[in-house]
């Protein structure tokens, strides 16, 4: 890799900021604002599972990238409070219906009386608010996350049949005419996504311009669900919505439960207890609340299937303890599991430009975009469970990558442990920040079959650390082309076309700079070559 030497003067943003601007601020101010795409609008709704906790502090450690528009309490089929007037509450092959528990109908399932992690996590940020501030001045202001937080459709799983603070919130939210798409995330069940939906469709269903306002909604909400955790996608938002836009990415990093058991040797490292301790959990107040294996705690006192806190029993053990083991149980104080990071690692300002589509990929993964099947010989075309699940097969079979999907996670990992650095530390001296990465000339290009492209970089770090260059292709839809490089690890490039590429077929080309500073930290830039006809 090509070093690049970095300096911390006005000069060297002159050409990211105009002068007279680069004179009102300092160069730490500078550095770590977020020059590289808009900030996303999005909708966190989570029930309190233990990796919806640990994902929601990494969350807020991203909260300069993002405009954060609520914070709702959902229910699951895994988490919902019950109407407090014990009514019980059943639904056939839920959680509560596996492992022989016989637990329901029950009043309640897995949630604690008074359950408030989302504002903990939020109250947490405020005591590390003037630090992070420090490091990066678009962190918006506790009050601003506080004033977003509403309790949305807990009381039973897949249940929208009343109005909630969350409901009515995320209604609001798609109505307004502010610019840009709205995300919004199922990290539990999507009953109150559903139930602002619901609403929307009786109120207007009947007006002149319904047309006019569903296809409003149409182009501007995109849902990042982490599956269908109470079926309401299923039974209601995909029958009534079918043309809201809908990702569920793939490939990308594990950052799920377990992950330790199958991590590769390149992402172990970042999964062990020494290292958890050492940049996360140590980490001040939202380390302290951040969960890892055999930390001593529980979400709700009594709850069978969360042994995670217990440290120093075996599975039998536990079994034995009266516990429901449905997953091995890992060293204390490893990685514990952040399942929904999926959903939300793509919306980051890093330079992956991974929100704007969702084939595009990021450190959540990718949307995978399958191919027309070629018809399998002897099926037939009666639409059965059969010939679906072949015809998906087939898809599979057929989508391809010339580019293998890169490993995010080493810099993902990094990425968090400055943060919780940033946290706790408050002088900008004494911590690591991003380069600042930027490309000459526009970011999506046209080209010819067989064209030549030069591409050149600049780089700056904000704490003066030797910085390398390296460029890559990354795979998109299937549809790529497979480019040649020159001089990958540079500042500059030259990406020569193939000259049997086809028209509308696309080459995302990656400059990623990585700093020596400790952590090491990682921005990219993302430059789209479209093909066009001779």
């Amino acid at each position: 890799m090509v070093k690049i030497p970095s300096f911390t003067s006005s000069v060297s943003y002159f050409h990211l900021l105009t002068f007279s601007i680069v004179l009102l601020f300092s160069p730490e101010l500078i550095a770590q604002s977020n020059f590289y795409s808009e900030k996303p609008r999005i909708i966190i709704t989570a029930d309190p599972e233990l990796d919806d906790n640990n994902s929601l502090i990494r969350l807020i450690l991203y909260s300069s990238d993002l405009q954060i528009e609520g914070l709702i309490y959902a229910s699951s089929q895994f988490h919902w409070t019950g109407d407090g007037k014990d009514t019980k509450w059943f639904v056939p092959g839920r959680e509560y219906d596996r492992f022989g528990m016989n637990e329901c109908p029950c009043s309640s399932w897995r949630w604690a009386e008074g359950e408030r992690f989302i504002h903990d996590i939020v109250e947490a940020y405020e005591k590390s608010y003037p630090n992070l501030r420090t490091h990066n001045p678009e962190y918006p202001s506790p009050e601003k996350l506080k004033s977003v937080i509403r309790y949305g459709n807990i009381k039973f799983d897949g249940d929208f049949s009343e109005d909630t603070p969350g409901s009515e919130l995320i209604r609001e939210l798609i109505l307004d005419d502010k610019p840009g798409k709205l995300f919004i995330t199922a990290w539990g069940g999507a009953s109150t996504i559903a139930r602002a939906l619901f609403t929307i469709q009786r109120d207007f269903e009947f007006r002149e311009d319904w047309l006019e306002i569903r296809d409003k909604i149409n182009r501007k909400v995109v849902l990042l669900p982490s599956g269908d955790q109470d079926d309401t996608f299923a039974s209601y938002i995909r029958p009534n919505w079918p043309e809201i836009e809908y990702r569920q990415f793939r490939q990308g990093p594990n950052y799920g439960y377990g992950a330790q058991i199958r991590a590769s040797a390149e992402n172990a490292p970042f999964l062990t207890p020494e290292w958890m301790k050492e940049y996360i959990s140590d980490r001040g107040p939202l380390g302290e609340l951040y969960r890892v294996w055999g930390d001593g705690k529980q979400m709700v006192e009594g709850d069978k299937l969360d042994y995670f806190g217990i440290a120093g029993k075996t599975g039998e053990e536990l079994k034995e303890m009266g516990y429901f083991v449905w997953m091995p149980v890992q060293e204390k104080g490893s990685w514990l599991g952040e399942g929904d990071n999926h959903t939300v690692m793509n919306m980051l300002g890093n330079g992956l430009r991974a929100f704007e589509d969702g084939t595009f990929g990021g450190w959540g993964g990718r949307k995978i975009l399958t191919i027309q099947p070629t018809p399998i010989a002897g099926m037939s075309s009666s639409g059965s469970a059969d010939d679906m699940a072949a015809s998906i097969a087939n898809q599979n079979r057929a989508q391809t990558d010339l580019e293998p999907f890169p490993n995010y996670f080493p810099e993902a990992q990094r990425d968090l442990a400055a943060r919780m650095k940033w946290a706790v530390i408050p002088n900008f001296k004494d911590a690591n920040h991003a380069p600042v990465l930027r490309i000459e000339g526009p970011l999506t290009l046209m080209v010819a079959p067989g064209q030549k492209i030069k591409l050149h970089s600049s780089v700056t770090d904000p704490d003066g650390d030797e910085v390398s260059v390296r460029w890559f292709q990354t795979p998109v839809s299937g549809f790529e082309t497979k480019a040649e490089f020159t001089q990958k690890d540079s500042a500059n490039v030259e990406v020569t076309i193939p000259k049997d590429s086809g028209s509308g077929q696309e080459i995302h080309v990656i400059a990623a700079a990585t700093d020596r500073g400790s952590p090491a930290l990682t921005s990219y830039q993302r430059v789209i070559i479209r093909v066009k006809a001779n």
